[in-house]
């Protein structure tokens, strides 16, 4: 299913002024700071509010903006690039270009909010300084996005949480029993531990260019429930020899030769 054009490119070139009103309330109160830059910053989707109703974010929702017009990033699923027009204190929104990966239904709902969201005219306040900058678009109707600055994260010696299970161009979320316990971390020693879902795993892995390769997992043999002894054993079927890697900022993937692989973010100190 492709989802729809959107206009996440709003946030490219973004400058920002200081205005000494929040137009879209729920920062009230707090000081807006003048000159702190929003390009080459990892942005963070931390909420959407529409129609009143907040919704969290999917862990892996985020944009990056350079300073030549462009924004790229994630819906939390589908990734996107896109353009945008300042005008004055506001932002006009222009098309985004996004991939068409299958995603499950309650990503789809929010990536179709967010997309509708991001339309048209918004206005925005930035708070805070370096990394503990936040970021709020608001629309005129009073729908908003609100976002926060992310330093990036290391391959090694990060926690990273496995989000999804990917087979070719389809993502799959993982089982609410696993959903908060598959984790893995890689040592500079060469070694990797986590969490398979269920049971804990150790072993070695080798970081060489843009591969890693996996050698045999050793493990606890916990009988686990059903859904979570199928992610144990898609999991297992990824760690296993070379696999391929990319890591953007705060986001891993990993893809074995046969297509199928795992998407990770890195653990925030609230999960």
């Amino acid at each position: 299913m492709r989802p729809p054009r959107t206009a996440v490119g709003v946030l490219t070139l973004l400058t920002l002024a200081a205005c000494g009103t929040d137009p879209g309330g729920g920062h009230g109160g707090g000081s807006v700071e003048t000159g702190e830059p929003v390009t080459g910053v990892h942005w963070s989707v931390s909420s959407l509010t529409v129609g009143g109703t907040r919704t969290a974010a999917p862990a892996d929702a985020h944009v990056e903006i350079d300073s030549e017009g462009r924004a790229q990033g994630s819906f939390g699923c589908n990734r996107f690039t896109a353009d945008v027009r300042l005008d004055g204190d506001g932002l006009t929104v222009g098309p985004a270009t996004t991939t068409a990966m299958g995603c499950e239904k309650d990503v789809q709902r929010f990536e179709t909010a967010l997309a509708r969201t991001f339309g048209g005219e918004l206005a925005a306040v930035v708070e805070g300084r370096g990394d503990d900058r936040t970021l709020a678009l608001t629309t005129p109707g009073g729908d908003r996005i609100d976002l926060t600055a992310q330093a990036p994260a290391p391959l090694t010696g990060t926690a990273w949480k496995v989000t999804s299970l990917l087979s070719g161009d389809t993502a799959t979320d993982l089982p609410a029993g696993a959903r908060d316990t598959a984790h893995l971390t890689f040592g500079e020693d060469g070694s990797v531990e986590g969490s398979l879902g269920c049971n804990s795993f150790h072993g070695e892995a080798a970081v060489s260019g843009s591969t890693i390769t996996f050698g045999p997992l050793a493990s606890t043999r916990k009988a686990c429930p059903g859904p979570e002894t199928e992610v144990e054993r898609a999991l297992s079927g990824v760690l296993d020899g070379e696999v391929t890697y990319e890591l953007r900022h705060r986001s891993l993937t990993l893809t074995a030769p046969d297509g199928e692989g795992l998407g990770a973010t890195a653990r925030q100190a609230r999960d």
